[in-house]
């Protein structure tokens, strides 16, 4: 899937579905990118809505992980 063909909707169902897949998947910003081949822009504002939303949670390390109420 490349990241042009995708509105942000479709990208928020896409990383919400694997992180409840995998309630232990810890990216970093980098890895987000590289998993989903995503520009930094793109990847920046999901992972900010997704910390708004609560989905996600930012560690002290720089790494994105599921957040308890989701």
């Amino acid at each position: 899937m490349i990241s042009t063909q995708c509105t942000v909707q479709d990208w928020l169902h896409l990383v919400k579905a694997e992180y409840l897949e995998m309630p232990g998947l810890k990216l970093t910003k980098p890895q987000v990118r590289r998993l989903w081949n995503l520009e930094a822009r793109t990847a920046d504002a999901l992972l900010d809505a997704l910390v708004a939303a609560d989905f996600l949670k930012r560690t002290p390390r720089d790494s994105y992980v599921l957040a308890h109420g989701a």
